[in-house]
């Protein structure tokens, strides 16, 4: 145990982790963090946790690297944060539920290490009020204009109809990150794929408790990356699909806005998903995804990668 009370020597089997987001600081040092809450679905939240390690084998954690502070706007439900290098300083994008709104968006937060501790940066989410946001990424576009790209929650609100089919957003932000510029502009749906399935509950759970709609397409868990020969953009996302909880990719023929076109079959199809792409110039690239699906068991897993005819394919 370090001075931190951090344990030296945890192997991914034992981290409990969704949405896991893996970057590498600097050479030789990765910091791996995601959704870390004992209580994931609702309850008092604590914030995030990091882990770090030299050889992805060997970790360190968990550190701190997200506490609310007094007076925060969110005291649950604090899901997949991404943490993206922005202007010399480290950007963290995350969800919270708005306690004043009871609908969750997405926040900026940001810090001087990769590891943190992050302080809120924008003022609460940055993606519209009162509607239901969830799982935010950060692009930049060739222009070097940052863009909020984030899947539409798919419950029901006060105000707003259960999603029957899950959608995918993209908002502008300023350069600063501290707030959107513009109006946002959908992408695609769920339904555009052809190996997008409705969501089925567990046994003696009804829609209608999770203010749901019967049968719903979902999306979540977006992340852009290029493809390294054409520089063609393309997202991974998840959804469910004949075997569970899986995802895809979807290429784009433009810029952020698409138009997009979904592969025919779920990159990962079984049981696993809200993924993200770590590229490594020295090493295999890295899918990394929490699998299975089911709380508590939810374990951070890195699958090794390849482009294959153009086309991201597990090794």
């Amino acid at each position: 145990m370090s001075a931190d009370g951090a344990a030296a020597g945890v192997r991914l089997a034992d981290v409990r982790l969704r949405d896991p987001f893996l970057l590498q600081a600097e050479p030789g040092r990765y910091v791996l963090l995601g959704t870390s809450d004992e209580h994931v679905w609702g309850g008092p939240a604590t914030g995030f946790d990091c882990w770090t390690s030299a050889d992805l084998e060997s970790w360190h954690g968990p550190v701190p690297a997200f506490r609310p502070p007094e007076g925060f706007w969110s005291s649950e439900q604090f899901w997949a944060p991404e943490v993206h290098p922005w202007a010399g300083r480290f950007a963290m994008v995350a969800t919270f539920l708005d306690d004043a709104t009871r609908v969750r968006g997405v926040a900026v937060l940001m810090a001087d290490q990769a590891t943190g501790p992050y302080v809120p940066w924008s003022d609460g989410p940055v993606t519209p009020r009162g509607l239901p946001c969830l799982d935010g990424t950060l692009h930049v576009d060739d222009d070097g204009s940052p863009w909020l790209v984030w899947s539409r929650g798919a419950e029901a609100t006060d105000d707003l109809p259960a999603l029957a089919d899950g959608e995918m957003w993209a908002q502008r932000l300023t350069a600063d990150l501290r707030s959107a510029t513009g109006e946002p502009v959908l992408l695609f749906r769920a339904s555009t794929a052809a190996w997008s399935r409705p969501l089925r509950l567990p046994p003696g759970v009804e829609h209608s408790a999770l203010r749901l709609a019967e049968d719903p397409l979902f999306t979540d868990g977006p992340f852009l990356f290029r493809r390294p020969d054409d520089g063609a953009l393309h997202l991974l996302w998840s959804s469910f699909g004949e075997r569970g909880y899986a995802m895809g990719v979807a290429v784009s023929s433009g810029g952020v806005l698409g138009p997009w076109e979904q592969a025919d079959e779920p990159l990962w199809p079984h049981d696993g998903g809200h993924g993200m792409l770590l590229v490594r110039p020295d090493a295999p690239d890295l899918l990394v995804l929490h699998a299975p699906n089911d709380s508590p068991l939810e374990r951070p897993l890195l699958a090794p990668v390849a482009w294959v005819d153009g086309r991201l394919t597990l090794v």
